[in-house]
């Protein structure tokens, strides 16, 4: 019934217009990254109103609503499922915090546009292995995958590792993607080197002068943005 009920609350939000702007922004035509997917155009104040709702659906009923075609119905699910791991963590529920990190790596292949990894990664993955540096070879499973959102999932997990002034996987994750092709990953490690980067340029300006020649433009745009224009154009200079 909870499914039912969230489906339709969603529905009775939908957006027609936004729906056809979400459609071109997320790039769903055939051959682009978003193939498929189907959108209602329900903000995501509205989504996260809704999940608030629907915060005790259990990991069964989530796990449907994540397979759902709808773009808006797997974030809801995202929404739900974060909540979850967050009232463990307030617990200590460390049991129900590994049944909840490994549901979403197992079902990590619907998690499968740039706005539903970026949300939800560094708060489960990363939240998960902020104190686990044993378990961390999982991101490097991940990195070496074909799936472009897996590997997203890798370097985006490592956002919470950022914000602990902890960097060391964040700098080998980047370096493994240095040949990577995908626009999506140049822009999403380079947002991650420049998260390092506000916390301790040093090492920002050390993994730069080691790596600026392979770059993507793209990452090297992104990891420099918070630089002052003279040091900005100082790397943009050298490619």
């Amino acid at each position: 019934m909870s499914l039912n009920k969230i489906k339709s609350d969603l529905k009775e939000v939908t957006n027609k217009k936004e729906a056809k702007i979400l459609t071109r922004f997320f790039k769903t035509g055939k051959g682009e990254y978003g193939e498929g997917d189907i959108f209602l155009g329900v903000t995501v104040p509205e989504q996260r109103k809704i999940a608030k709702k629907y915060y005790n659906l259990n990991l069964k009923e989530i796990k449907k609503l994540l397979e759902s075609k709808i773009h808006e119905e797997r974030q809801t699910s995202l929404f739900i499922l974060i909540a979850n791991y967050e009232k463990a963590q307030k617990e200590n529920n460390t049991k129900k915090q590994k049944e909840i990190f490994n549901f979403y790596l197992n079902n990590s292949e619907h998690v499968n546009n740039w706005d539903l990894v970026d949300l939800s990664a560094p708060k489960i993955v990363g939240e998960y292995l902020l104190n686990k540096k044993e378990k961390r070879k999982v991101l490097y499973e991940l990195a070496i995958s074909n799936n472009l959102w897996k590997k997203r999932i890798a370097i985006l997990s490592t956002y919470t590792f950022i914000k602990n002034k902890d960097f060391k996987d964040t700098i080998k994750l980047s370096e493994m993607f240095l040949k990577e092709k995908h626009d999506l990953m140049h822009k999403a490690v380079g947002w991650m080197l420049r998260e390092v980067g506000k916390k301790d340029e040093k090492i920002l300006i050390d993994f730069l002068d080691k790596h600026y020649k392979e770059m993507p433009r793209t990452m090297l745009r992104y990891a420099i943005e918070k630089f002052p224009e003279e040091k900005r154009k100082y790397y943009l200079n050298l490619k």
